[in-house]
This record gives structure tokens, C-alpha cells and sequence, in this order.
């Protein structure tokens, strides 16, 4: 009798043994995939309409390239940086890329770019450009403010939001590998006057700048998607890298399951608006881009475009697609391979 207990007892322990290790082994790589979840969950609605109710108020009266409106947004951005404890650019606490009217022709009065960074664990000398210009058209003859919620407020919370869930991966040890200027640029309703700015007054070198992800309103939803409101534009996704194309796809299948729309994408659209943009002053610098759009809609460019229009859980998905892009950029072995130079 005991020779025949013995037997299957050690079986039994065998086999439970076996199946620990598998849970164990099933546990670690689970890990490995939730964590990027974990972060991209921390991206919030209610921190993303918080943000934009302030930022698109009548107080910062449109925002235009200069004026006192722009100050405010300005030092409302730094605040938000100091406040999540990401550094600047220069790792001090001076996050404005100062700007002289002579730059503008003085056309315009001095204005700032705002760059915040986190460092990379293991390439930082490489680093990824998550873009949005936070300039506006200001205020018209009447008094009527421009709060451009959507163009691009939206744009602007995303980076803060983006931000945050990656400085609190670094905080838990899960910081990027690469790293990662958050680039809030002015006067881009100038003419990309702040992002030109920026690739001629580099603080990284572009040689090492492996893509820029640039937004500019990602709120709304235009009139061709009104019955289909999950989905959005992506623009040169392919134009210069092949590979950040694949990378972003995969992102979107994985993750967020977005209907992404090429329309715009194609180089006959008479929309040009992958001319129209901060990314384009990376893309002829032959850095690859992602330009993220909603499209226009009714009140685009307009004293109606307000953030009670937002639709703030797309924004949230929306912004959780450009992270997780964000995130495989950042840690990936290689950065994304340059196919073909910039052709105008």
C-alpha cells in the first residue's frame, strides 16, 4: 500500500509544482503588459476637462503669439510641470524658450515655447518631441474671445496628460528608456512661427530627435464622422518612416481600436494639411511625424469653439493612442528607420 500511495502523491506534487510556475511565468509577462496600461489609464477625463475649463477661459483671452492672454497660458503650463515635479528642458526651473520680436519681423511681441523633460533610463541622449502649439487668434474688434478649446486646447491638455502618466512610470521604475521633450509651442496660427523657431534653436540636436507626435485638435468630431465618432486622422504617419507607421498601427490595434482616417494623409488632398501644422518643421528636418487632427467642424477658427463642446472621453482615448505610440517609440531596441528624405 505505501509504494502505491508514494507514487501518485508525487505526481500530484509534480504536477502542482508545474502549475505554479506556469502562473508565475504567466504573472511576470502580464506585468509587462499591464504596466503600460496601468499608465495609459491614469490619462483621465475629468483631468482633462479640468485642465481645458481653465485653459480656454475668457482669462486667457485667446492666447494670441505676445499678448497677456499667451503670458498667462504660458506660466499656467509651467505651473502644471512644477506641480507633476517634471524638470525643464534645461533641467532648472526656466521652461521658456524666449522668442524675440525680431524673430517674428515684429510683427509680433516677444513670445516663449514651454519645454518640459524626462530623461531616459537608458539612451537619453535620443530623444522623442510630443508637440502642440498653445497660441490662439486672442480677442476680435468686439471684444468676443477666441478661447480655441479644440484648436488646440485639446492638444495642449493631451501633452499634460501624456506627461503625467509617464513621469509616473519613471516615479515606479517603469521610466522610459529614451527621452521625451514635452514641446508646447507659440505662434503656430502666425505661420509655425514657434516650432520654426524650435528646429532652428534645437535644445537636442535633430540628429537625435527620433520623431516628433505632433497634436492639434483632437476634441471634436467633424461632419464626415458624425456617425462614427471613433476614429481619427492621422497625417504623414508613412511619409518619411514606414516602421512609426507600423508602430502606431500596432499601438491603435492593441490598445485603443480607433478608426483610423488617412483622407488627409494622401499627398493630391487639396486640404494640404500636412503643411499646416508644427510637425511639418520637423518633417523637413527629416525627422518622421505623426500629425493627429478630429477635422474641422463648425466652429473651427471660431469664438464658439469652447470647451463645453469637447467630447472628453474621445479626447481621453484619443490621447491614450498617442501615448501608447509614445510608449513603444521611447522603448523599443531601435528608432524608427527613415525610409526617405523630406521631399516638399
Amino acid at each position: 500500500m505505501a509504494q502505491l500511495v508514494k507514487q501518485p502523491l508525487l505526481l500530484f506534487i509534480f504536477f502542482v509544482f508545474c502549475l505554479q510556475s506556469c502562473k508565475i511565468k504567466n504573472h511576470d509577462t502580464a506585468s509587462e503588459i499591464s504596466s503600460e496600461e496601468k499608465y495609459a489609464n491614469t490619462i483621465d477625463e475629468d483631468n482633462l476637462k479640468k485642465h481645458l475649463y481653465v485653459y480656454a477661459s475668457d482669462e486667457f483671452e485667446g492666447r494670441e503669439t505676445g499678448e497677456p492672454g499667451q503670458k498667462k497660458a504660458v506660466q499656467y503650463l509651467k505651473k502644471v510641470y512644477q506641480e507633476l515635479n517634471i524638470p525643464s528642458a534645461w533641467g532648472n526651473e526656466e521652461y521658456f524658450q524666449f522668442i524675440p520680436t525680431s524673430f517674428f519681423d515684429y510683427k509680433f511681441k516677444d513670445s516663449e515655447n514651454v519645454l518640459a523633460f524626462i530623461r531616459g533610463s537608458e539612451k537619453p541622449e535620443e530623444v522623442l518631441v510630443i508637440s502642440a502649439h498653445l497660441d490662439h487668434e486672442g480677442i476680435d474688434e468686439n471684444g468676443n474671445v477666441f478661447n480655441g478649446a479644440d484648436d488646440d486646447g485639446s492638444g495642449t491638455v493631451a501633452i499634460l496628460e501624456i506627461a503625467k502618466a509617464f513621469k509616473l512610470a519613471q516615479e515606479q521604475g517603469h521610466g522610459p528608456k529614451r527621452s521625451i521633450l514635452f514641446l508646447h509651442v507659440t505662434g503656430e496660427e502666425k505661420g509655425l512661427l514657434g516650432s520654426r523657431y524650435y528646429v532652428e534653436n534645437p535644445v537636442f540636436p535633430l540628429s537625435n530627435t527620433i520623431a516628433n507626435l505632433n497634436i492639434d485638435m483632437i476634441g471634436r468630431i467633424d461632419e464626415t464622422h458624425k456617425d462614427n465618432p471613433n476614429y481619427l486622422y492621422l497625417i504623414g504617419s508613412d511619409k518619411l518612416s514606414q516602421d512609426l507607421h507600423d508602430i502606431s498601427e500596432e499601438a491603435n490595434e492593441k490598445f485603443t481600436q480607433i478608426d483610423l482616417d488617412y483622407t488627409f494623409n494622401d499627398d493630391n488632398d487639396p486640404n494640404r494639411f500636412y503643411y499646416r501644422s508644427d510637425h511639418y518643421n520637423f518633417a523637413k528636418n527629416n525627422i518622421p511625424v505623426i500629425f493627429y487632427f478630429n477635422g474641422t467642424h463648425e466652429d473651427y477658427h471660431r469664438i464658439s469653439d469652447t470647451p463645453d463642446k469637447i467630447n472628453y472621453e474621445l479626447l481621453a482615448l484619443r490621447t491614450k493612442l498617442i501615448f501608447h505610440t509614445a510608449w513603444s517609440l521611447v522603448n523599443r531596441e531601435n528608432r524608427p528607420y527613415l525610409i526617405q528624405p523630406f521631399n516638399d
